[in-house]
């Protein structure tokens, strides 16, 4: 029997008490972009606390990496056409300054605050993800 799931149960909390505490400790939301994005023109009193943010999610993903003995070198390489990587990536990075956040701001963080825009992001960001698989892979014929 897998362990994926006990995996999955603890990074899903590791993630959850993360956000709690920087919600907490600094009352901002734990959303990658907003994070990132915070960083390319960051205000003098912000950089630091999103620094450390993204340096301890560097850390811990490659802590859990070299501890588990599971490093990903191979998903590095991908067999997609590199245009179409970019081209999704734009789209990506459109979508979450369209909705003002990410899956991790809207998903993880808005819904624990019951927040109703954040229910209709996420609700939208998996509907355009079922939609995009389906054409992908079934009307396009890639795998």
């Amino acid at each position: 029997m897998s362990n994926d799931w006990i995996n999955a149960l603890i990074g899903g909390a590791m993630i959850g008490l993360a956000a709690g505490a920087l919600l907490l400790s600094l009352g901002r939301i734990a959303g990658i972009s907003g994070v990132l994005g915070g960083l390319i023109k960051p205000a003098p009193e912000d950089w630091k606390w999103r620094a450390a943010f993204v340096l301890g999610m560097i850390a811990a993903g490659t802590t859990a990496a070299v501890i588990g003995g599971w490093f990903p070198l191979e998903p590095l390489a991908s067999t997609r056409p590199l245009p179409l990587l970019i081209a999704a990536g734009l789209l990506v990075g459109a979508g979450t300054s369209l909705a003002n956040g990410c899956t991790s701001g809207h998903g993880v963080c808005g819904l624990a605050r019951f927040s109703v825009r954040s229910l209709a992001a996420v609700a939208t960001f998996l509907g355009t993800g079922f939609v995009v698989t389906y054409v992908v892979r079934h009307l396009l014929g890639m795998h």
